[in-house]
């Protein structure tokens, strides 16, 4: 076997991974760095030019996951791509979306051009589906051996349809996590491990570097949650939350429901908007068809007003209420940067921070100030002192580090490689693993460096 990262293996963005497995070329994940942009943003397909490729396999529907698939396909068009039901409902939805966002970026210099809505629509309708703990066999054009490579897709626990996906051949089992989260959280009920070990596990490092003392306990982060919106809420104030339209904005919604209906949280106006309320349909359509939590609320039932019916920001001083707005990372020109200018001026305001936040990114420059500090948002000399409350809550919908360990107790790998993850974190994965088995492969994959075995 070969393994070649062409992306996401040093940091979070653009994962993408090439295996040749007796002559069959397959792509782990084919997604775009969403801090980058042109050809810069995508894995880095000319290392496998000369090399075989027959399919991908897509883990989730996230933008860094996925989001490299309409360029992948210029260059590879024969290539066959699966994914689950799930994975396929909410692409319809995001690539669309994410046509819009690449076609501004790109100018006329970059080497690679913009796709099309019709470009989309055609690449989705190739895409073959897999139901989770489906065996399928498959064997490229150049395939060497007599036995097919069996595929099968593992519910993951990250967000809807997400996957790990299991390869054997030969008597030789490979998993690859994909983005993982061993327990649960308020709509996704916890992954699903193979019950066999594997000879090889491809494992996500995100959060391996974080001490989990101070991510807390599901129970714990809600009910400080609640706490500090009441606080705010009770002053007159509202509350911004960035979130990813994709999973962050559908797991925090509900969470909100539960604390309304349950007479913790103070009942308040609840905003919403964008791709995140479609892609909260997709979530209710697939409730009965995946392991879920509260499978007999309906998001969309749940109350919403619309962020984009508010023309006046002042209206949030009028009627305070909760604001679930993406981008999750606060990017600029997103309603979540926008609304964001106008909430650090608010002295009863409050930004509560629930996800990763890139250091590159402006949410990441204001998850790490506090009320009355200075800051400078655009670059420039111009500085803005905070009025409003700055407050961080972990519901992470990755593994903790030591959900990461117990993945690898559990697989009993004789090799381990570390993707999707900064050297910290895989720097602590990677000693943890060696010190309880001192014996076994570690890799610590880097882009573009093969690793074969």
């Amino acid at each position: 076997m070969q393994f070649i990262p062409l992306g996401g293996a040093d940091d979070i963005g653009a994962s993408c991974f090439y295996l040749n497995i007796d002559g069959t070329g397959i792509l782990l994940d084919c997604g775009i760095h969403p801090q980058k942009k042109g050809i810069d943003s995508l894995p880095r397909f000319e290392l496998i030019e000369d090399k075989p490729l027959d399919f991908v396999l897509i883990s989730h529907a996230h933008q860094d996951h996925i989001g490299a698939l309409p360029f992948l396909v210029k260059k590879f068009p024969f290539v066959k791509i699966y994914s689950t039901n799930q994975t396929l409902d909410i692409a319809k939805i995001t690539l669309h979306n994410a046509a819009k966002i690449i076609s501004e970026q790109l100018t006329d210099e970059d080497p690679i051009k913009p796709f099309s809505h019709d470009d989309i629509d055609l690449l989705l309708r190739t895409v073959h589906t897999i139901e989770y703990n489906e065996e399928i066999p498959v064997a490229g054009m150049r395939h060497n051996s007599n036995e097919n490579i069996k595929i099968t897709f593992y519910d993951s626990g990250h967000i809807l349809g997400s996957a790990s996906v299991l390869i054997e051949h030969k008597g030789k089992r490979i998993f690859y996590t994909g983005d993982l989260k061993l327990s649960s959280q308020f709509i996704m009920n916890g992954a699903e491990l193979p019950n066999k070990p594997v000879d090889v596990l491809i494992t996500e490092a995100t959060y391996a570097a974080t001490d989990s003392s101070k991510i807390g306990t599901l129970r714990g982060e809600t009910s400080a949650f609640v706490k500090s919106a009441n606080e705010i809420l009770s002053n007159g104030g509202s509350v911004l939350i960035p979130v990813f339209g994709l999973g962050k904005m559908q797991e925090i919604l509900m969470m909100l429901h539960l604390q309304m209906s349950r007479g913790k949280l103070t009942e308040t106006n609840i905003y919403t908007g964008g791709i995140g309320k479609k892609i909260a349909h997709v979530y209710d359509l697939n409730r009965y068809l995946i392991k879920r939590k509260n499978k007999e609320i309906l998001l969309k039932e749940i109350e919403q007003k619309n962020y984009y019916d508010v023309v006046d920001l002042n209206h949030y001083r009028r009627k305070p209420g909760i604001v679930l707005a993406s981008s999750g990372m606060m990017l600029e020109n997103t309603t979540s940067y926008k609304l964001m200018n106008y909430w650090i001026r608010q002295k009863d305001f409050g930004i509560f921070i629930v996800g990763y936040m890139d250091p590159s990114t402006p949410g990441y420059k204001i998850s790490s100030s506090g009320k009355g500090e200075k800051i400078s948002l655009s670059g420039g000399d111009q500085k803005i002192t905070i009025k409003c409350d700055i407050r961080s809550f972990n519901f992470p919908s990755h593994s903790k580090r030591e959900e990461l360990l117990t993945v690898f107790e559990n697989l009993k790998p004789g090799r381990v490689i570390m993707v999707h993850g900064d050297p910290k974190a895989k720097d602590w994965l990677g000693y943890n693993i060696l010190d309880k088995s001192p014996k076994i492969k570690v890799h610590n994959a880097s882009l573009g460096k093969s690793i074969n075995f």
